[in-house]
């Protein structure tokens, strides 16, 4: 359903935010999107919805090959997906019921659907008592349900969800990810970027890890721990440890006269122990707009 095949993204000022990233995922699969500020999270998912083009390899979403999708196609292929923000960006003048419905009427459908459509969706998020209050008539929780509710409106097959629990508390939290996880269960495909690992952790799905712009891991949950880093990508972070303390050496040489041995045990022990080289880096938040 979506495949990247060695898509590489840097930008107009230089900031290379992916390297060489090679993921498919299924249709109806379940992923969680993980890695510190600035790992190309945010990037992955502009791909994703077209809102940025990769700067060399391919990108096909269901079948769509969005490499060479013309402009004009854009929108058509965003109404089979359904997004939800980190800020809910609703509409702080409509009721519940409005702004899920605006989701709908941008699109052209027709009133009488959308009568029929939005009660259900209101119902899945379980706000069908709070249709017509507004926005700041909510908690927090309760307007990211209304934001999924919109993502659902149009049917769509993907849902994106960026950062959704970023401004709830962990059991709004949770909640938000059940319901994300009983959608998926009814067959939608589900993304999400988040760096709650802890969150992440009480669910068996799969992991996708991003490190400066890279793949480093992928794989299942498993007894509650995230998915280890690939052998390659710890054989490069060996390797990358190794020139940097070869050139220092060099440079001790010159300056001293003098010949030192890099102790293979010592960098064996930098890459296992230290925290800087491992890829779960745990943070309290993450700045939106940083991650590029």
């Amino acid at each position: 359903m979506i495949d990247f095949k060695n898509v590489s993204k840097v930008y107009d000022n230089g900031t290379k935010a992916l390297h060489n990233v090679n993921i498919h995922i299924d249709k109806g699969e379940f992923v969680f999107v993980v890695g510190a500020s600035g790992a190309g999270k945010s990037t992955f998912l502009k791909l994703i919805m077209r809102e940025e083009v990769p700067s060399s390899g391919t990108i096909v979403i269901k079948g769509y090959n969005l490499n060479e999708m013309k402009k004009k196609k854009i929108p058509y292929f965003r109404r089979n997906m359904g997004i939800v923000f980190q800020d809910f960006r609703l509409i702080p003048t409509m009721t519940v019921y409005d702004n899920v419905a605006f989701a709908m009427r941008v699109v052209g459908a027709r009133e009488k659907d959308i009568r029929k459509r939005v009660p259900y969706v209101i119902n899945i998020v379980g706000l069908s008592a709070k249709a017509r209050n507004y926005p700041n008539e909510l908690s927090g929780g309760e307007q990211q349900r209304v934001a999924l509710a919109r993502a659902l409106a149009n049917n769509a097959d993907i849902i994106i969800a960026d950062e959704p629990t970023g401004n709830v508390d962990p059991q709004m939290s949770l909640e938000i990810v059940e319901l994300l996880t009983r959608l998926n269960e009814a067959g939608t495909t589900v993304i999400m970027v988040t760096h709650a690992h802890d969150l992440v952790k009480k669910f068996d799905k799969r992991v996708i890890t991003l490190e400066s712009g890279e793949v480093v891991a992928d794989g299942m949950i498993e007894n509650g721990e995230l998915p280890v880093q690939s052998a390659a990508h710890l054989n490069l972070e060996k390797q990358t440890i190794e020139e940097k303390y070869s050139s220092k050496e060099e440079k001790t040489n010159t300056e001293d006269k003098k010949e030192e041995k890099v102790d293979e045990d010592f960098l064996d022990a930098i890459i296992s122990d230290n925290d800087s080289y491992r890829i779960y880096i745990e943070q309290d938040s993450e700045k939106d707009g940083e991650d590029q």
